[in-house]
């Protein structure tokens, strides 16, 4: 099976809300993307008398990573299906009962928003297939700049989007304020586009939801909370909401600035990690590293650190820790070794579920 295209997305997501309609729900998401295209996620998860705690999962987000897609996809319906036909989970050396699998549904909801970015991955898939951003072109000055289309939208979210004040003055995070820059162009203010604002929607509606994944490529890495600055957990003040502290951010080692995160969340954040890498590395041997997102480069205004700052700008937020996949060595590898990705992925994020308590 090649890739799929955002058809085949969409149709693979209804049809397992077809096909399994006791154990999951079709969820629409309310805004079209720029180009008119209507999203879906899926909600799975067996019945229950009271409400559960929620693993969200989303994917699709840059257009070039065409892996992310499949991987979410298939674990849906991995997960559908050996609950429906009471059966384990086997992906090569690593393997999960039965009962394993019945106790993950019982005790989680999961939600999963493979394609976050249709118009991104069509253009991907049929004009430049390294292109990363969305297809929006209100800052392009036109269409006389082709080049200067789209929003990266995991530099779209709410967290330290005022980077050029946040950050030291000599940090290089990996996000830009220049409509032209084809990579890491954040957008005119946060959640400017539809895309962005599905997932904060996905996560309005599901209030419970404990844990959320970002599943991107490459560089074979489970990253956790944060990604602007070192961790550390005995100055609760030296935060992101504390703007003392603006212009200092973004340094690795020094002792101007760390980010504030509580040790049991910390603690918390590397074991589920763990967790992922170990699921993972016993399909067939490979090893991912388990680190924080500043410790493969600072950005601002991603995905995960937003889910995680909503507690801290907000209490009445349910606490959410925030994790990226970066699947691989490249973004579209030869579908043969896709295959052997998906189960790797996949095997390590049953893993990281089972492990969340």
């Amino acid at each position: 099976m090649p890739y799929l295209n955002i058809t085949e997305v969409e149709s693979a997501v209804t049809s397992l809300a077809t096909a399994y309609p006791g154990t999951s729900q079709l969820l629409t998401l309310p805004e079209p993307s720029i180009e008119g295209r209507t999203a879906h996620a899926l909600h799975i998860g067996a019945p229950a008398p009271i409400p559960k705690k929620c693993v969200m999962m989303i994917g699709g987000v840059h257009a070039r990573e065409w892996g992310s897609c499949e991987i979410l996809v298939h674990l849906a319906a991995d997960l559908l299906e050996a609950q429906r036909d009471g059966t384990g989970l086997g992906y090569g050396g690593t393997v999960f009962t039965a009962q394993q699998v019945h106790d993950l549904l019982q005790r989680l909801d999961l939600v999963f928003f493979p394609l976050v970015n249709p118009d991104g991955r069509l253009f991907s898939q049929t004009v430049d297939p390294m292109w990363r951003k969305n297809r929006d072109p209100a800052d392009s000055g036109g269409s006389s700049n082709p080049d200067c289309v789209g929003v990266d939208l995991n530099r779209n979210y709410d967290f330290l989007f005022d980077f050029a004040t946040a950050f030291a003055p000599t940090a290089t995070p990996q996000v830009s304020a220049d409509p032209c820059d084809q990579q890491v162009y954040e957008g005119p203010s946060p959640f400017s586009e539809p895309e962005t604002r599905n997932v904060r929607w996905l996560l309005d509606q599901f209030p419970r939801t404990g844990w959320f994944v970002d599943v991107h490529s490459y560089s074979q890495d489970m990253l956790y909370n944060w990604g602007d600055d070192d961790n550390q957990s005995t100055t609760p003040d030296m935060n992101f909401r504390n703007s003392q502290y603006d212009g200092t951010r973004g340094l690795p080692g020094d002792l101007a600035y760390a980010e504030y995160i509580p040790k049991t969340d910390l603690d918390t954040a590397v074991l589920l990690a763990e967790a992922f890498c170990q699921g993972l590395h016993g399909v067939r041997g490979l090893t991912y590293r388990p680190l924080s997102g500043f410790h493969l480069y600072p950005t601002s205004g991603t995905s995960d650190d937003y889910v995680f700052a909503r507690h801290f700008d907000d209490p009445d937020q349910g606490k959410v820790l925030g994790f990226t996949v970066e699947w691989g060595t490249r973004f579209h590898p030869p579908w043969a070794e896709m295959e052997k990705i998906v189960l790797d992925v996949d095997a390590g994020l049953v893993g990281f579920c089972l492990a969340t308590t």
